[in-house]
C-alpha cells in the first residue's frame, strides 16, 4: 500500500480553501488504497482558534496537527507567525519523523518545497509540490515586497529550488503552468489538475425554497449578486463597491456577501458609509450548508487583480458552477477563470485593464436581471460543464491515476461509482 504524506497549515475542519480542497483529496486517495497521512495546523483560518485534537484518524486519514501560534489572518505580523511556528515544525518531522514513498507538500506556508527538498537531499525522499499559489510572487504582486529588494530575490531563489528539485509539480492551470516552467522547472515534470467542488454535495436549489434567502428576509423576486469566500488582497472590490453605489435604490437587486478575509472588513465600511440597505455580509456556512448558500445567488461575482493572474486561480469559481449560477468576473481576461467563464459561456468577464469599470459591472448585471431565462441557460451550462470537468470526483480520480502511473504505485482496480467518503 502506497504511503503518502500531505503537508498543509490547513484541514478539515477549517474552513480555508486550500483545507476543503485537501480533505477532498486525501479522503479520496485514502477510499482508492493509499495509506494517507496529513501534517497540519491547529490554528484556524478566520478567527486562529480551532478546538481539533492534535491526532486523529477521519474518513481513513490519520491526521497530525501541529501546535504553533494561532494569530489567524488578521494580521500580517500574525499570519508571518503562524506560519513560521508551523514551518519549524514540519522541517523537524520531514527530517527526523517517519519515511513515506511520496511527501506531497502545499504552498500554505509558503517555502515548504524548501522543506521538502531538504528532506530529498539529506533522507532521499521523494517529494511533490501542489501549487496552490505562488510565493514570492504573490508579494510581489500586492507591493508587499520589492521585486529587486534582497527579501524577494531571496525567497525567489529559495523557492524555485524548491520547486526545481521536486519529482512532481501540479499547477491548477496554464497561466501558473507559464510562471512555474519560467523557474526553470522541467516540464515533463509539470501537470494540471484543476481546483473542484463537490458536486453531490453543492447542487442547484431553487431560490423560492432556498432557506438562506429566508433567514436573510431576501424577496424570493429580488436579484441575489453575491460574493461568497475569501475577500483577500488578490482581489479588487472597486468595482463591486461602485455597483453598490449605483444600484442601492434599484429594488430589483440585494449584495449578499458570505465570508471573510483582509478586505471584509473595508466592504463592510463602505456598505455602512454609503447607507446601503440592499447588501450584507454574513459570516461563512458549515460547508454542509454550502449548496443553500451558494444556490442563494442568482448572479455570483469573482474578482482578482491584474497582477495575479497565473499566480492564485479562485477556487470559488467551481463552487459556483456546482451550484448552476452565472457568474460576472471583475479580473484579466487572460486569466483561468475568465478563460473558464469564457470557454462555457456561463457569464461575462469586465477586465479593468482593458477599460472595463463598475459602470460595465451595473450594466452587465442590469442585463441579467432583465433575462432570467438567459440566467437560467447560463446556470444549465454552468452545471453541465462542472460536471465533466470540475466534480470532486472527476479530479479526485485524475490524482489517483496521475500519481500511479508517475510513481509506479499499484491500487486496486478503479471503482465503477465514484469513490464516496463520509462528509461529517
Amino acid at each position: 500500500m502506497p504511503r503518502l504524506l500531505f503537508v498543509n497549515q490547513h484541514y478539515w475542519p477549517d474552513v480555508a480553501a486550500t483545507g476543503q480542497i485537501l480533505t477532498d483529496l486525501a479522503e479520496h486517495l485514502a477510499a482508492r488504497g493509499f495509506e494517507v497521512d496529513v501534517l497540519t495546523g491547529r490554528g484556524k483560518y478566520v478567527s486562529g482558534d480551532l478546538e481539533a485534537p492534535a491526532e486523529e484518524t477521519r474518513n481513513g486519514v490519520r491526521v497530525r496537527r501541529l501546535s504553533s501560534t494561532s494569530f489567524g489572518r488578521s494580521s500580517h505580523l500574525g499570519r508571518i507567525a503562524d506560519y513560521a511556528g508551523y514551518y519549524l515544525g514540519v522541517l523537524r518531522r520531514l527530517l527526523t519523523g517517519e519515511r513515506y514513498d511520496l511527501v506531497i507538500v502545499l504552498t500554505t506556508p509558503p517555502l515548504l518545497s524548501v522543506a521538502a527538498r531538504l528532506s530529498g537531499q539529506l533522507r532521499g525522499q521523494q517529494y511533490a509540490v501542489w501549487s496552490m499559489d505562488l510565493h514570492p510572487d504573490a508579494e510581489v504582486a500586492i507591493g508587499m515586497l520589492s521585486e529587486r529588494g534582497l527579501p524577494a530575490r531571496v525567497l525567489h531563489r529559495l523557492n524555485d529550488a524548491g520547486y526545481r528539485g521536486a519529482d512532481l509539480v501540479v499547477d491548477l492551470g496554464f497561466r501558473m503552468k507559464e510562471r512555474i516552467a519560467a523557474k526553470g522547472v522541467a516540464t515533463h515534470r509539470l501537470v494540471t489538475i484543476g481546483m473542484w467542488s463537490d458536486g453531490a454535495g453543492v447542487r442547484p436549489l431553487d431560490p423560492a425554497e432556498n432557506p438562506v434567502r429566508r433567514s436573510l428576509g431576501i424577496d424570493a423576486d429580488q436579484v441575489v449578486v453575491m460574493y461568497s469566500g475569501n475577500a483577500g488582497v488578490a482581489h479588487r472590490f472597486e468595482e463591486i463597491c461602485e455597483a453598490m453605489r449605483t444600484l442601492q435604490d434599484d429594488d430589483r437587486f440585494y449584495f449578499l456577501f458570505v465570508g471573510s478575509g483582509p478586505r471584509r472588513a473595508e466592504v463592510e465600511a463602505f456598505i455602512e458609509a454609503e447607507r446601503i440597505e440592499n447588501a450584507s455580509y454574513e459570516d461563512y456556512f458549515p460547508r454542509e450548508e454550502l449548496a443553500a448558500s451558494l444556490s442563494a445567488g442568482d448572479v455570483h461575482l469573482l474578482t482578482l487583480r491584474e497582477s495575479m493572474a497565473g499566480i492564485v486561480v479562485p477556487s470559488k469559481l467551481y463552487g459556483i458552477l456546482a451550484a448552476g449560477r452565472p457568474v460576472v468576473m471583475v479580473g484579466p481576461e487572460r486569466s483561468e477563470s475568465a478563460q473558464t467563464i469564457r470557454q462555457h459561456d456561463v457569464g461575462e468577464v469586465i477586465d479593468p485593464e482593458a477599460g472595463g469599470s463598475g459602470a460595465d459591472l451595473v450594466a452587465a448585471l442590469r442585463r441579467l436581471a432583465d433575462a432570467p431565462a438567459e440566467r437560467r441557460v447560463m446556470g444549465e451550462r454552468a452545471r453541465a460543464a462542472f460536471e465533466t470537468e470540475y466534480d470532486r470526483a472527476v479530479l479526485c480520480e485524475a490524482w489517483a491515476d496521475l500519481l500511479a502511473a508517475r510513481f509506479g504505485f499499484d491500487l486496486p482496480a478503479r471503482p465503477v461509482a465514484p469513490v464516496r467518503v463520509g462528509a461529517d
